[in-house]
């Protein structure tokens, strides 16, 4: 395939702000980088600011048929009854409703809507392996692939992690009736893994990852059996994700179970390295803090989903300042915007310290070319950064990294008049409706001035489900 060239007038590279750049692109990955001030002949003209798309750390698309469905509190109840749990038990009602199809149309949407608001990738955390009732498919990758392919017809690329989901809680607890889609055998995960891999082999926007649920829903045996089957798949571009200390019943139950806290016992049990992601971590002791940023492992953060559901605060300002790294993603997509999974991390923070602008000053890679640190612009590099290494697919404005793009639209009144790195503080905290004019994948554009080409259709089969 030949190289493509493309002009843009400002981007944002981990370097610092460019005021106009040339790249080229072969392969689907960035092959040159030139600052400049003018194209040439044959570049492809990009029509605003241009960002590296953010890839989404962690998402459970069929989740978004239930957005906004279970905000709701009996009338005269225990406000402390309205929690995780409760919401779980809405989760599951929909989880057993779906068919193959809707799972494939609601995976669609969520692609769908994450890239018009700037995200390229998704780390699709994926526990529905069975049909409603608890029976094998016939394809046992069935509902995977259905999820694979809605999601590449928008274009996006995705790293599936098929879950591995054995217990209904801490100490081999039997599965609940209603986890009865989740529920594999390690012999039967690897024989789905394995499949996915052999399915999609040659689409190189697809990367299959394995995903032990939890520490609850996984027994210490289990996790080491994975860890060996990471091992045989190849350590290097298989990632692993895993719910981890998100609420404090979780905290309690491992420490009643496995005689430590939930982040404490994975440190001492588990290969943790930058191909790990532990999703949320909230609820964490500063020996913890410090464990995962000295292990190279991704932290992800879901802002809007971790508040919806009541989780709490990550520490945030002393694990960036210790070199964590970060991913953001949509989780229960009850959000599917990067700006406002950045806005909120930012926000939340703000709200904890009672002071302003504090992820910047404790993120060691913040663009550079500034006097002083850019709020958004600091949050936009290290989601990229921290989330290239969640989903294997890394893509930095940089020589051998995946040409995964986003432009700005120059219109939005959050930009008038803005500069250099505040164009992108501008966007995250101040744009009313943040969604980008143009997309690419591997160089290939997919979002042409905020549509998509089969956007009609996705959304029609999508409402035919949440009509259900």
């Amino acid at each position: 395939m030949p190289a493509t060239s493309f002009f843009a007038p400002q981007a944002l590279t981990p370097s610092g702000w460019v005021e106009g750049l040339r790249l080229s692109v072969e392969g689907g990955r960035v092959t040159t980088l030139e600052p400049t001030s003018a194209p040439q002949a044959g570049d492809v003209a990009l029509k605003g600011p241009l960002l590296s798309g953010v890839p989404n750390g962690h998402s459970h698309s069929f989740q978004r048929a239930m957005a906004g469905r279970a905000e709701w509190r009996l009338q005269g109840a225990d406000p402390h009854a309205s929690h995780f749990w409760s919401w779980r038990e809405e989760m599951y009602r929909w989880a057993l409703r779906l068919n193959p199809e809707a799972v494939e149309a609601i995976a669609a949407l969520v692609a769908l809507e994450g890239l018009k608001a700037g995200f390229t990738s998704v780390c699709e955390f994926h526990y529905l392996h069975h049909a409603p009732n608890g029976a094998r498919y016939e394809q046992l990758d069935e509902l995977s692939a259905r999820v694979v392919q809605g999601m590449r017809r928008v274009g996006v690329a995705v790293t599936h992690l098929p879950v591995l989901y054995r217990h209904s809680g801490f100490g081999e607890q039997a599965p609940l009736n209603e986890q009865r889609r989740f529920v594999c055998a390690l012999d039967e995960y690897a024989t789905l893994v394995t499949s996915l891999k052999e399915r999609f082999s040659a689409d190189p926007a697809v990367h299959v990852g394995l995903a032990p649920h939890s520490l609850r829903a996984v027994s210490p045996n289990d996790l080491s059996d994975l860890v060996e089957l990471w091992r045989e798949l190849g350590e290097a571009n298989t990632p692993v994700h895993i719910h981890i200390a998100e609420q404090r019943a979780e905290v309690e139950g491992a420490l009643a179970h496995l005689g430590a806290r939930p982040v404490e016992w994975l440190l001492n049990n588990a290969p943790l390295s930058e191909r790990w992601s532990l999703i949320h971590a909230t609820h964490i002791t500063a020996e913890e803090r410090r464990g995962i940023a000295q292990s190279g492992a991704v932290v992800g953060l879901c802002p809007t989903t971790e508040a919806n559901l009541g989780d709490g605060l990550f520490p945030l300002e002393p694990y960036l300042q210790e070199g964590g790294r970060l991913s953001v993603g949509s989780d229960s997509n009850v959000s599917a915007s990067v700006v406002e999974e950045l806005r909120w991390l930012e926000y939340g923070q703000r709200l904890k310290h009672e002071r302003r602008n504090i992820s910047p000053q404790a993120l060691p890679q913040a663009p550079a070319q500034s006097t002083s640190a850019h709020t958004g612009a600091s949050l936009w590099s290290a989601a990229v950064q921290g989330g290239g290494l969640a989903s294997a697919r890394p893509c930095e404005l940089k020589v051998g990294e995946w040409a995964d793009w986003v432009v700005l639209n120059p219109q939005d009144s959050a930009l008038w008049g803005a500069e250099g790195l505040s164009i992108v503080d501008s966007w995250v905290f101040a744009s009313r409706a943040p969604y980008v004019r143009d997309a690419f994948v591997g160089g290939e554009q997919v979002l042409f001035e905020g549509r998509h080409p089969c956007e009609a259709q996705i959304i029609k089969e999508a409402r035919a489900v949440f009509m259900l």
